[in-house]
């Protein structure tokens, strides 16, 4: 994705915090949470004190050791996830904070290059990268062709005006008849397009799928009414509304573990799930929470590959 569409979306989601961290101003003192309803991005640093941990390093394959390097693909779009600062060029987010505290844990540099979302998961399996983040669902569908090595919880939400009808959403045929849109090649997307037959089981006009390749597309569809509803991640969604006047978050609609993503039989998986779970230890996991206020996606444990929540 060029980088002036992520911009695009970080400008969208995030005018107050643009305007305010530009400046200089808000109060230094407040908590992560607070500093995000004021619309200031977090920058509390979470990462750089995270220690090598020998006995996960020595769970690496001895050819990932020797080198002491892997190439991550990272997609980027709007906070809590992964975004770009006001700068256009420095990335922030959960997912960022994460990937770095694992590999500082491995005692590896991590090479990351910015990739579309639908674009990361295929590139896995070709062996382009040696993992991918990108608040990933592990879905039984995925599982067949990558591995996961989970690291929080987040999962499938609905946003909508603060004109529409909607108040919860629990059964997709209450989108019948409406408009929805949600990213390209997503949970979401997939979630749709293969229940899409239940409302005309049900003797009602279809809902219209709308889809879109980054955030910003996502929410101006929404704002300016060619969207009557979105899906997307839960920590997004309630993330974004309140950045954004005349929106409003409608509800959890399905959780998902989200995990580091690589190709299907890597070696790479039991190293990185003792990171994640020393970082679980040593306190660092539930500063990352807090600094992003996602506190609700913790996890207790790192999974490789667990199934599906149902």
């Amino acid at each position: 994705m060029p980088r002036t569409r992520h911009n695009a979306a970080f400008a969208l989601i995030t005018v107050a915090a643009l305007s305010l961290t530009a400046c200089g101003s808000g109060d230094p003192t407040a908590s992560p949470a607070e500093a995000a309803g004021r619309g200031r991005i977090p920058s509390a640093d979470v990462v750089s004190s995270v220690k090598k941990d020998e006995a996960a390093a020595n769970l690496l394959p001895a050819s990932v050791r020797s080198s002491g390097t892997l190439s991550l693909a990272s997609s980027v779009g709007a906070p809590p996830g992964a975004f770009y600062r006001e700068d256009g060029k420095t990335l922030a987010g959960a997912d960022i904070d994460f990937a770095d505290a694992v590999a500082r844990k491995l005692g590896l540099e991590v090479k990351r290059e910015v990739a579309s979302f639908e674009a990361i998961l295929p590139a896995l399996g070709s062996g382009k990268y040696d993992l991918g983040t990108g608040n990933f669902g592990v879905t039984d569908e995925r599982r067949r062709t990558i591995d996961f090595v989970t690291y929080i919880n987040d999962g499938q939400g609905f946003a909508v005006r603060d004109d529409s009808k909607l108040k919860k959403v629990t059964e997709l045929t209450q989108l019948c008849g409406l408009t929805v849109g949600t990213g390209a090649g997503t949970t979401f997307e997939a979630t749709l397009e293969e229940n899409r037959h239940l409302c005309a089981d049900a003797g009602k006009k279809p809902y219209e799928v709308r889809t879109y390749a980054d955030q910003a597309a996502v929410w101006i569809s929404l704002q300016q009414g060619r969207s009557d509803v979105l899906m997307s991640t839960i920590n997004g969604l309630r993330y974004a509304v309140t950045q954004q006047k005349g929106l409003r978050f409608l509800n959890e609609f399905k959780r998902l573990d989200v995990g580091f993503a690589f190709k299907k039989g890597t070696q790479l998986a039991p190293a990185f799930q003792a990171a994640v779970n020393s970082l679980k230890k040593d306190g660092t996991y539930d500063r990352v929470l807090e600094k992003w206020g996602t506190g609700e996606s913790a996890i207790e444990t790192s999974q490789i590959s667990p199934p599906e929540i149902r």
